[in-house]
């Protein structure tokens, strides 16, 4: 859609084009996290053991099931790109809008670098196999992330189509793997005796240090939000999406539980690179290693590509209100995308990919995360008291409230208590950048915002005000 009623002597302003559906919201969410399942989720078994795993895993769930019928609920009503961002804009402020922009980016951004270090890493394994060894990930990894932002740079009907094949064959390597090992396809049969000889080998400590990484599971399905205007029915969209998405990826981590704890001591899955592909190697059988390591290159191909779509559209739409210089607010005039963020993340993506270990850049992406979903708590209190439930139409209403919000802030702090005994130094390190960003942005750049501009949507006078 181009706004007719530009300035003289100023460019058209273009919008992002509304075109996708709920299929394309369920590709982007589980896109993004599905690759959670093939790696990374591991490390919680290395922290407390497999039933420190499995319980991380469920309680993971549970947070992020909060997490999914929140921003349900108010991005289907918040309808902007930009998603959590622009919901803290209308109901919050500029200062927790930026913050929360910043949170996005950096833990997708974050997210990215991971799935990129992971398709070297998968490479160098399987050239390893072949009697290849020494082979550099630098340039698998550089490709990888250079193909798939000229993907996104192209348009988002393509990028999410590609994401939704992609996505749903990595799941079905999932199920394929699961049903072939219980109908005994594996040449080694399932052991689950850890689980009764040494079922907490570091005691309940172990189960609370292990939900640091359960997150890891299903970080970024909330990557759903930063689609709202593009999107043609947001309010059925993005509820139907969000919340088929969420029950997905809980079938999925369930199963990827059980898989790679029967096949893997617990020793070694707490450490591996490639559980699940790991898994299908221990079962001997081609066919599954072929499938797996497809697998896993689609979820973390997929992963990457949603990480670039919604990092770019947090960077874009501050960009757009000037929370950041205005020249990262412009749209492509041929594949209307936000080009100049697309482009510009891009080398902060490599600098991590190819300078930090997986474990750091896993954490720093989870932090950010974990950031955001504190402030979602009481963004919804927040939203509830200033426009109830009968003056404003909703796309979708969260049961229970408040309990969902409750429950998801008592799991965040736990998970902040879970980061700190294993990575206290990077949690201090992320909270002191956020301030000093915020104390940059109040100081420096707040001049340039146009709150008149910020409170797009049609919404009566809040309450109380």
């Amino acid at each position: 859609m181009v706004d007719t009623k530009t300035a003289v002597g100023q460019p058209e302003r273009l919008q992002l084009l509304r075109v996708l559906g709920p299929a394309h919201i369920w590709a982007l969410g589980v896109g993004i996290v599905l690759v959670g399942e093939y790696m990374g989720w591991n490390f919680a078994v290395g922290k407390g053991g497999m039933i420190a795993g499995l319980i991380a895993c469920w309680v993971a769930g549970l947070l992020y099931t909060c997490v999914a019928m929140i921003d349900s609920e108010v991005t289907s009503t918040v309808a902007a790109a930009g998603g959590q961002y622009a919901q803290a804009k209308h109901i919050v402020g500029p200062l927790m809008a930026f913050n929360v922009g910043l949170f996005l980016v950096m833990a997708y951004t974050m997210l990215e670098a991971a799935n990129a270090i992971t398709i070297g890493f998968l490479l160098d394994t399987v050239a390893g196999m072949q009697g290849h060894t020494g082979l550099h990930q630098q340039p698998f990894i550089v490709l990888c992330v250079m193909f798939l932002a000229w993907l996104n740079y192209r348009g988002v009907l393509a990028t999410l189509t590609f994401n939704l094949v992609i996505t749903a064959v990595a799941f079905m390597a999932i199920i394929a793997l699961f049903l072939s090992v219980q109908f005994g396809v594996s040449s080694v049969p399932l052991d689950f005796s850890a689980v009764t000889t040494d079922p907490m080998p570091y005691g309940w400590i172990g189960i609370l240090a292990s939900l640091h990484f359960g997150l890891w599971y299903y970080l970024g399905i909330e990557g759903t939000c930063q689609a709202a205007e593009e999107v043609r029915s947001p309010a059925r969209s993005l509820p139907y999406g969000t919340m088929a998405g969420i029950m997905t990826l809980l079938i999925a981590a369930t199963m990827t539980w059980y898989v790679c704890s029967g096949l893997i001591p617990w020793e070694y899955l707490g450490q591996a690179g490639t559980p699940l592909f790991d898994a299908a190697r221990v079962t001997g059988n081609r066919g599954l290693m072929v499938l797996l390591f497809i697998g896993t290159m689609f979820s973390t191909l997929a992963s990457a590509n949603g990480c670039i779509n919604d990092a770019s559209r947090a960077w874009f739409s501050m960009g757009r209100d000037r929370y950041l210089p205005i020249w990262f607010g412009a749209v492509h005039p041929v594949y209307r995308t936000p080009y100049r963020s697309i482009i510009f993340l891009v080398p902060i993506a490599l600098i991590f990919a190819l300078g930090a270990p997986l474990d750091q850049v896993v954490t720093f992406s989870i932090l950010s995360g974990l950031l955001g979903y504190t402030f979602m708590t009481f963004n919804m209190v927040m939203f509830r008291r200033k426009w109830p439930l009968d003056t404003i139409k909703r796309g979708y209403v969260h049961p229970m409230h408040p309990l969902p919000t409750i429950v998801l802030l008592i799991l965040c702090a736990t998970a902040y208590v879970a980061v700190f005994l294993g990575y206290g130094t990077q949690l201090i390190a992320m909270v002191s950048f956020y301030i000093i960003a915020s104390l940059w942005f109040h100081f420096r750049r707040y001049r340039f915002v146009r709150r008149g501009d910020q409170f797009t949507m049609p919404w009566p006078r809040p309450e109380g005000y």
